[in-house]
Order: C-alpha cells, then structure tokens, then sequence
C-alpha cells in the first residue's frame, strides 16, 4: 500500500523526528524549544507537520500519563531539553505542539481536519512488543542506572505506548536506544529494518546513523 509523502520524507518523521532534532543545538527555554517546533513543523513545505501532529494526537488519546510521556520524551533526547527540568507537563506540551502543526496544516488547506489514524497488524505490534521485552533489560541498565543523566521507565512507558500504537512505539524504542546509545547486535539491526519495511517506514527513518552496533552481540 503506498504510503502518505509525509511517511517518506528521508528522514526521521513525527515526534522522533521533534525529538532528535531539538537536542542541536541545545535549546534552554520552553519558548526557544517552541520556535523549534514550528520550524520542523514547516519542514518540506509543511508535510513535516501531519505526521507530528498524528503521533501528538495517538498520545493524547492514549491512557499514558504526562509522566510516562514525559519519561518517553526525554530518553529520546538524553534528557537534553529536558521537560523535568523546565517544569513543563507532557500532556501540556504535546497540545501545544499538536496546535502548531495544525495552524501550519491549515494555513495550506483551511479546511483540514485530522484523520483517524489506520490500525496496525496485529503481528505486527506483537513483533513490536516483543523486541520491546528483548532489548528491554539493556535499555533499563542503560536509562536508570546512566552515571549522569539516569531515568527511570522508559520501558514501561514503551510498553504502554507500543500497545496503544506499534508505530509510534517502535519510533520511539529506537529513539531511546539511540538516545542512550545502547549496544545492539546485527541480528537486531536487521530485525528493526524488517519492522521498519512492516510498518511502511523509510529505510533512513530506522538507521539515521544513530545506532551503537556491536557485531558480536548475540541478540
């Protein structure tokens, strides 16, 4: 099935594309990381905007918490713009994010209004959540026990994520491994790219250059 321009745009796409770009340079206000926003919201002629606003969307219908979100948000970005620190409430931050992609959308079809976002197979997001439970134990050793930068569950939070949408949640598990640049055998590498293909993403979304990979690993 062919996929919308905005799943194709040879990078990194929606809030995993946000979250990898805002770490550079480092941004140190809420304002600063809203200017931000609206400047990836306008990438390629505004396309970047409908993709960020479907995965802001999936999460503010999901049952997760402002923490979990924030817990999510923050692995991804090493705890650079860090939400926590600047008091701001993750539930909060994704409106506001999902209003700029809107007003952004809107100024090229005023008439636009968001679609409901297409089921994933269910093999699929059982794949997802499997590679979840895999990589599980090293992304916790990782995130909570960091020697400078140390958060607690993220991959709880994936958990929760991945089963209200695999999509999102694989972007996001990916970020989180990168973010925290954990240790990833070949035999993972190409699983992920497997999924990626699954889930109708680029190749360049999955492997963005990002990865720690340890060919050695038996995983």
């Amino acid at each position: 099935m062919a996929q919308p321009p905005h799943r194709r745009l040879g990078v990194d796409i929606g809030l995993t594309g946000l979250i990898k770009w805002i770490r550079y340079p480092v941004v140190r206000s809420k304002d600063a990381g809203l200017d931000v926003v609206t400047s990836v919201a306008g990438r390629f002629d505004g396309a970047f905007a409908h993709q960020l606003l479907r995965d802001c969307l999936v999460l503010l219908d999901s049952p997760l918490s402002s923490r979990e979100i924030e817990v999510l948000w923050l692995a991804g970005t090493f705890r650079e713009f860090d939400l926590e620190q600047l008091g701001i409430d993750g539930r909060e931050w994704l409106r506001r994010i999902a209003d700029i992609c809107a007003d952004r959308i809107r100024a090229d079809a005023p008439s636009f209004t968001a679609a409901a976002v297409p089921a994933v197979d269910d093999a699929v997001g059982e794949a997802v959540a499997a590679e979840v439970l895999s990589v599980g134990p090293a992304l916790e050793q990782a995130t909570a026990h960091h020697a400078y930068s140390p958060l607690d569950g993220v991959v709880p939070a994936l958990r929760r994520v991945v089963d209200h949408d695999p999509d999102l949640g694989f972007r996001l598990l990916l970020r989180a491994v990168k973010g925290y640049f954990v240790r990833i055998g070949e035999a993972r590498y190409e699983r992920y790219l497997a999924l990626g293909e699954e889930l109708g993403l680029g190749e360049d979304v999955v492997d963005d250059g990002d990865f720690n990979i340890w060919p050695e690993l038996d995983d």
